[in-house]
């Protein structure tokens, strides 16, 4: 099947890069109320499932025996930009755990937002893995390995404890048998499952609705959706589009990125959930494409409405030379 151009980029008056994807919107009961393009084809998810990730964190108890906060919580769903407060409170939950940052095994990279990087660059000091942007993503599997008793030294390997219980939720929730075949590995190291854009989005409405996934897991999620509406910066950062949105919208809306332009979401109210897909891999196409789905939803704030659905394109020296937008060819 083929994939339609879902948003444009033009330079002047002309249109000069075309993003073709794929996006899926089903809702709890598994039945699709919109798709475009090969959403049957499986995709790498990347971070968009991060949230999907915490829920052996919460389930097993761990969160609770470490007491962990919002905040804290909130950072186990996250792609930070690692800003202060983001590389401060991943170290107080591996803290919590009786760790500290030489155990995580994600790997260090400078902050994502700039002035991070030239604060830290300023200071003298390199970056430590606390400052990569899944740091508590793994701090969370760490609270889970501690907290269960279990030796954490490799719990980035699929075949270690933890692992096992993150692909239990991703295969309970996505109804998708995680095969080997359909298995990588994650810019953080840990193990990534191709699933296809449909599976993705049902399982995000499930998480929203809290439908079909049994009494431990509703729980769950219905505490991991409630500290990321209470915690928004620690899910993204400054400047970010996923804590912009949810900071707007709090619980009616939650969002999340992910490497290679996959863009996942879910509308609690409605029971929808959401998966998109660019295949050139590009954010900037993503981010367009998710905003203009929530726009149809009311989700978008009014007075950056404009802005999110045609971001500006400018050259060096701030001079306005084209923008983005929705392609006319799916918004109808």
């Amino acid at each position: 099947m083929s994939n339609p151009v879902l948003v444009e980029l033009l330079r002047g008056n002309g249109v000069e890069s075309m993003h073709r994807g794929a996006l899926a919107l089903l809702d709890a009961d598994g039945g699709v109320v919109a798709a475009l393009g090969d959403v049957d084809r499986p995709v790498y998810p990347r971070s968009a499932v991060k949230l999907l990730q915490a829920l052996p964190l919460v389930t097993s108890g761990a969160a609770d025996r470490v007491g962990l906060t919002d905040a804290e919580l909130a950072l186990a769903c996250a792609s930070h930009n690692g800003e202060a407060r983001h590389v401060a409170t991943a170290a107080a939950m591996l803290a919590k755990a009786g760790l500290d940052a030489d155990a995580l095994e994600c790997g260090s990279h400078w902050p994502g937002l700039d002035t991070a990087t030239r604060e830290l660059a300023a200071s003298g000091v390199g970056p430590t893995a606390l400052h990569n942007n899944c740091s508590g993503k793994h701090a969370g599997f760490l609270c889970v390995a501690c907290a269960a008793g279990v030796d954490h030294r490799g719990y980035v390997a699929a075949s270690h404890p933890v692992q096992r219980e993150v692909r239990a939720a991703l295969e309970s929730l996505t109804g998708v048998g995680l095969s080997e075949d359909q298995c990588g590995i994650d810019g953080c190291a840990i193990p990534t499952f191709a699933v296809p854009l449909t599976a993705l989005a049902h399982a995000f409405a499930r998480f929203g609705a809290g439908a079909h996934m049994g009494q431990s897991r509703t729980k769950a999620a219905a505490r991991i959706r409630a500290a990321i509406a209470a915690q928004p910066y620690y899910v993204a950062g400054s400047g970010r589009f996923c804590t912009e949105i949810m900071t707007r919208f709090g619980a009616r809306v939650l969002v999340k990125t992910g490497a290679e332009g996959v863009f996942c979401g879910m509308l609690p109210g409605l029971g929808l959930g959401i998966a998109l897909k660019m295949w050139d891999g590009a954010a900037r196409a993503a981010e367009v494409a998710m905003a203009s789905l929530l726009g149809h939803f009311g989700v978008l704030p009014a007075e950056r409405r404009e802005e999110l659905l045609h971001p500006p394109v400018k050259n060096v020296v701030g001079l306005l030379v084209g923008e983005m937008r929705p392609a006319k060819s799916w918004l109808g």
